[in-house]
């Protein structure tokens, strides 16, 4: 069935799929398979120099991947999408494709896993990270512009303080400098928020999270909106002549979609960092339940947050959609739905007393993953943003007393309750 011009629902269920191209199988299958059949010399001449489109290696395409793609990038408004092995394959491939040679601008309000490789991995590989403070000074990121900055970083909410970004001001900057804007949209996912609307030329996904959100797997997705000009100057890696292109540069091959085309020509295809089609399919399940699961997520997360802000242990509560939030009208703008099950607060006590309420959950799980069905709690500052040194993240936002919280499914008042018995606990 077509899709076009469908609701979200209706999109997060069909889009992508026709039973009738795969033996009419109401479930997308699973093709459990390393290799296609060339079927013949003179086919495999065509596919292997692109002039025709068909699945040749998994590592680099697969029919099962490839309804996920298709269903993101309709969800998202993309062009295209290529989906990898996880989320940080994603964030890096998509600096690296984006970067090479040059520089990329991010903000400091950022996940941990993703500052240490803007510190240890990229600038060894050919990119140099230039850091922001503040992900909405517009006068930060003009300071840090040069003649050899190839794109602007950044996500949409971060982890874990909540920080909004205010996309369509620092994409009107970009573009105005001939630079690409990438997007992380892990935390909202395409239900709460769609960045290509807004401006956003790439955009990043872990699907570890949210978009399959059962805890089960690892992956990740880039999308691209096909809007942005990469032969303006700036990116000559997508004018180089490729012969395993066929002799022809990425631009010219696939004029429409050339930064996730090169991703899956070079990067993925080199690198290697395939998503499983078990994994996609797994994704796929999740997707099928995407609004519904955030939807009461964020619900469930304002009503926790404003329980937080009156109880006594804590100092400082971190949603944006809170009234006391600094983010609140970037929140209301953007993200009317809500922001998603992801907050943070600033106990107010020791370490040690910390300790105790978190060994004092019931319902909460204790572990690092996030958007999952489940409620889980961390401390962040010595598990997730660990990477970053105490200067940088304060700079962040983040605390030595600082707890996130990823919301569930589970009801909002148990939750609470299971905060509330923790918190006594923990002043015995």
């Amino acid at each position: 069935m077509s899709t076009e011009q469908k609701g979200f629902a209706t999109q997060q269920i069909h889009a992508g799929y026709n039973p009738k191209d795969h033996n009419d199988s109401i479930q997308v299958p699973i093709y459990q398979t390393t290799a296609f059949d060339l079927r013949t010399p003179e086919r495999a001449d065509k596919i292997t120099s692109f002039q025709e489109v068909a699945f040749l290696y998994t590592r680099v395409g697969n029919p099962t991947n490839g309804v996920l793609e298709q269903r993101i990038a309709a969800l998202d408004g993309a062009v295209a999408a290529v989906s990898l092995a996880s989320g940080q394959a994603a964030v890096s491939y998509a600096i690296l494709n984006a970067g090479e040679g040059g520089r990329v601008i991010a903000a400091k309000q950022i996940y941990g896993g993703t500052y240490e490789g803007y510190q240890s991995l990229f600038p060894y590989l050919g990119v140099q990270i230039d850091l922001v403070n503040d992900v909405n000074n517009l006068d930060e990121y003009r300071a840090l512009i040069k003649p050899d900055t190839r794109a602007i970083y950044i996500e949409t909410v971060s982890n874990p303080i909540t920080a909004i970004a205010d996309i369509e001001k620092i994409a009107a900057l970009a573009h105005e400098n001939g630079l690409p804007l990438i997007v992380d949209n892990t935390l909202a996912t395409p239900y709460l928020f769609n960045p290509i609307k807004h401006g956003a030329d790439i955009v990043v996904y872990s699907a570890t999270k949210a978009l399959s959100g059962h805890g089960a797997i690892i992956g990740g997705l880039i999308l691209e909106s096909g809007k942005f000009n990469y032969g303006a100057g700036k990116h000559p890696q997508f004018q180089r002549i490729s012969h395993t292109l066929g002799n022809r540069s990425v631009a010219e091959a696939f004029p429409a979609f050339p930064f996730t085309a090169r991703i899956r020509t070079l990067y993925l295809a080199q690198l290697g960092a395939s998503l499983s089609p078990f994994n996609a399919y797994q994704i796929l399940q999740g997707v099928e339940t995407l609004n519904l699961r955030v939807q009461r997520q964020s619900d469930s997360a304002l009503k926790i947050a404003q329980w937080l802000e009156q109880h006594p242990k804590v100092r400082k509560v971190n949603y944006a959609k809170l009234a006391s939030s600094p983010f609140k009208a970037l929140a209301d703008k953007y993200l009317p739905k809500g922001i998603g099950g992801l907050l943070s607060f600033e106990f107010n006590g020791t370490q040690e007393e910390i300790y105790k309420f978190i060994n004092a959950k019931e319902i909460f799980s204790y572990h690092a993953n996030l958007g999952d069905a489940r409620s889980l709690i961390i401390n962040s500052p010595k598990n997730t943003h660990r990477e970053l040194p105490e200067s940088e993240q304060l700079i962040a936002g983040i605390t030595p007393e600082t707890i996130r919280l990823s919301i569930g499914l589970e009801d909002a008042d148990d939750l609470i309750n299971d905060l509330k018995q923790a918190f006594e606990k923990a002043l015995l």
